[in-house]
This record gives C-alpha cells, structure tokens and sequence, in this order.
C-alpha cells in the first residue's frame, strides 16, 4: 500500500502532474535544499508531491528506472513510487531507491552532503553502512533560460539573415539582365 494517501496530497503545499513538470520540480527541490539536481532520474514520472510543513516528497512514475550515473559507474534503481523527508542538505527515511554493490542491490535510505561542503555526497543503507561519492557525479547540467533566449534570437538572426540574402540574390538576378517578367495591371 503506498504511504502516499489522500490525506497527504490534500495537505501538500506542491503537486505536480505529468512527466516534464514532474522533472522541473524534482530538480528544482533538489538544489534548493543543498542537495545536486541529478539525484532523483526518474523517469515518465507520472505525480510529484512536497508538504512543506512536514518535508515529506513522493514522487510516482509509471515504472521502475534503473540508472547508470556514469562518472562513478554506479546503477541505481527507482521504484515505481519514490518517498522521503527532505530538510536542508539532507534526505531522511527513503524509500523506492536501490545501488547495485558487487552482485546485489541495497537499499538507501538517507542521502547527505556534509556542512560545510566537503564536495562528497553520502549514501546510507538501513543497516548503517555508508558511501561517499564526488557531488558532482550527480549533477546534471540543465540549459539556462538566458541560453534558451540566446538560442532564440540566434535563431530568429540566422532567420532573417537567410531573407536578406535571398532578396540580394534576387536582385542581383535583375541587376545582371536576367529575364525578369513585369507584367502590369
């Protein structure tokens, strides 16, 4: 039965619906709690849920992913329903998240990035046991808006760059005495 009831989704001060929105809010909660924007690679997430007052964040996505975050060669594995207490610099009580160590899969249950910032991120399982890792490994690099808009207006130049140089070419066209018929009406 999933943790995540009515109740809860009543309370929340955030929820999303659809697989894009559900990305933008995941990332976004991520950074604005200490913590890097590629931990959670969920995918076709489906709802995306955060009750600011008690820190607990959901999010469901259609299936299981399984992820390789490259930089460390290390899979990870996200259930179909992913649960947990965020607060700054911190995730509590995690559940749906598995890393493959050697040939079998351990669940995580609490994330940390040390205050002050050592650089490393920290995974612990249930039973106590931790790993530390390079922050960065769990970065993922998304466009700015100001690119975005950059991108935009290049676009748009290039646009009216390919109609000035047609319109030259065409009136060289006329100026080199090529057959131009001008009919009047």
């Amino acid at each position: 039965m999933s943790p995540v009831t009515d109740e809860i989704k009543t309370s929340a001060s955030e929820m999303y619906t659809g697989n894009e929105i559900g990305q933008e809010k995941s990332r976004f909660l991520l950074k604005e709690m200490g913590l890097p924007n590629g931990l959670l690679p969920m995918k076709d997430i489906e709802e995306c849920g955060y009750a600011k007052e008690t820190g607990f964040v959901w999010l469901k996505s259609k299936k299981k992913t399984e992820h390789k975050f490259q930089k460390i060669s290390k899979l990870v594995q996200y259930a179909p329903e992913v649960t947990a207490y965020v607060e700054q610099n911190r995730i509590k009580k995690l559940t749906g998240v598995k890393a493959k160590e050697l040939l079998m899969w351990v669940t995580i249950s609490e994330i940390y990035v040390d205050e002050p910032s050592t650089g490393l991120i920290h995974f612990k399982t249930p039973a106590g046991l931790s790993r530390a890792f390079p922050l960065d490994a769990f970065v993922v690099e998304e466009p700015q808006k100001e690119d975005a808009v950059k991108e935009a207006v290049n676009d748009h130049h290039h646009e009216v760059d390919g109609a000035a140089k047609k319109v030259e070419e065409e009136k060289k066209g006329v100026s080199n005495g090529s057959a131009v018929e001008v009919k009047e009406v």
